[in-house]
């Protein structure tokens, strides 16, 4: 997502450079290319898709993604039920043994139904309880199920939810309307989970991947001596300070927000390519039929904005033992971010590995190797520390 924002900096930055170095020149002319790119971003959409549409492989999934409408939570999960068969021809989830998983859709005290759903260890006590939060336009249902999976045989009872818009739960496809009510939602779920009489004495992990990161964090800053520990993965939690936007360009959003809240206006790039350094892991990635792909909606991406101003202001208030996990080549969040999160927390308990050479899906893009040492990395900080629980 913060990727999504530097290329809109750049778009603006760069044509407002060819048009004047003043300030005042470069203003009308920020100001007129976002204008520009609103008409372009208004008219060209259908006509891409249907280009697209005609140029994708039906059976990877884009083309059929293309040429429904996904806003909306019934058809989103009717194409995953189309897809069931794919899925399991790809073997993303890996084997189940010793993994009992279930699933749910749960309506909150919002009226908002989520779907949830939870990867328990087959027998024995579980060591603790993760609390996973997934990125920005991702879902539970595709690479994190094998992830999930080899967690629980790890022994760990693993929990997972989509957010309103995202996935297989309700709303408009990729829209957030307020990132803090999005983490009151997780906070209210993962409360009622960690609250039964099963799990009583048991620690409890958040677990964030990229935007999830700063889900994580927003969540322990609400409930700073509730949870036991928190594992990030390449979060987003700041935007770099040589690609924050220029104080203009905040502005012009900040005014287009409450007339396009909805609208896919900002610039995108394919995010795949960037996070999935295995060939062939990219192309399972294009098979996530109930991701959001398309271009950010404004009052999303603005949410994502504020999100990262909020959470570098409040590094210092982070307590919680923290294990933060980022590859040295991430394009999408920035590893530099993650270790001024790492030096900047208040923690006493914190650790930070960089993975050179790494792309941002640290657990779902890289080789197999990788993925098994990064996992290993992962399952030895938590046993370490329910053990100190």
């Amino acid at each position: 997502m913060i990727a999504v924002m530097h290329d809109f900096v750049a778009m603006l930055v760069n044509g407002a450079a060819d048009v004047s170095s003043s300030a005042r020149s470069w203003s009308a002319a920020g100001a007129l290319l976002v204008l520009l790119w609103i008409a372009l971003a208004t008219l060209l959409p259908p006509i891409l898709r249907r280009i697209e549409s005609h140029s994708s492989a039906r059976e990877d999934g884009r083309s059929d993604r293309l040429q429904r409408n996904l806003d909306w939570a019934t058809e989103r999960r009717k194409i995953f039920a189309d897809y069931e068969k794919v899925r399991r021809s790809l073997n993303i989830a890996g084997p189940s043994t010793g993994v009992v998983a279930t699933e749910e859709f749960k309506v909150n005290s919002r009226g908002v139904e989520l779907f949830t759903k939870s990867w328990l260890p087959e027998s024995g006590q579980p060591k603790g309880l993760i609390f996973y939060c997934h990125g920005y336009g991702d879902t539970i249902s595709f690479f994190f199920e094998g992830i999930a999976r080899r967690l629980a045989r790890a022994q760990y009872a693993v929990f997972g939810m989509d957010y309103e818009g995202f996935g297989l739960s309700s709303g408009l496809h990729g829209y957030i309307e307020s990132f803090d009510v999005l983490v009151d939602d997780v906070i209210e779920h993962y409360s009622s989970i960690r609250e039964r009489k099963e799990f009583t004495g048991l620690p409890c992990f958040l677990f964030g991947e990229s935007m999830g990161g700063a889900i994580a964090i927003k969540a322990h800053l609400k409930q700073p001596k509730v949870w036991d520990g928190a594992v990030l993965v390449a979060p987003m939690c700041k935007i770099a300070d040589d690609m924050y936007p220029p104080w203009i360009l905040v502005q012009i959003l900040k005014a287009l927000v409450p007339v396009f809240p909805k609208s896919k206006l900002l610039p995108t790039r394919d995010l795949a390519a960037y996070a999935f350094k295995d060939p062939e892991k990219r192309k399972k990635a294009y098979h996530n039929v109930v991701g959001y792909v398309d271009r950010p909606r404004l009052r999303t991406a603005w949410e994502l904005l504020v999100t990262t101003q909020e959470i570098e202001s409040s590094m210092r208030q982070v307590s919680l033992p923290l294990l933060i996990l980022h590859g040295g080549a991430d394009k999408v969040t920035d590893p530099s971010v993650s270790k001024a999160l790492y030096d900047n927390a208040s923690s006493t308990d914190k650790r930070l590995y960089l993975y050179e050479g790494v792309y941002h899906g640290i657990l779902e893009g890289e080789p197999d190797d990788t993925i098994d040492r990064v996992l290993a990395d992962i399952c030895s900080w938590l046993d370490l520390h329910s053990k100190q629980n």
